[in-house]
């Protein structure tokens, strides 16, 4: 009988997942600056929602800081509400 053997194409991923971590208490960042919309762009998908924590890794103190701070920009209209291919 012949063995029949497995070939892959290109070799097979193991996820390793990397530990999540808050980058503002890793930078000792105490305030999220509302005016600044192009660093608070790293929080939105392409449509302009606010990413959620489980994504970005953000603690729930600084994520609802990044939320009140993308709230006030996009009343400022620094930031938009709704877009299509925001980055």
């Amino acid at each position: 009988m012949a063995q029949s053997e497995i070939r892959y194409l290109t070799p097979p991923s193991v996820d390793t997942k990397k530990k999540k971590y808050c980058r503002f208490k890793k930078s000792g960042i105490k305030y999220i600056d509302y005016k600044d919309a192009e660093w608070l762009k790293r929080f939105l998908n392409e449509q302009g929602k606010i990413l959620p924590r489980r994504i970005t890794g953000t603690s729930l103190k600084y994520q609802r800081r990044v939320a009140q701070a993308v709230k006030r920009a996009r009343h400022l209209a620094l930031l938009p509400y709704v877009t299509d291919l925001l980055k």
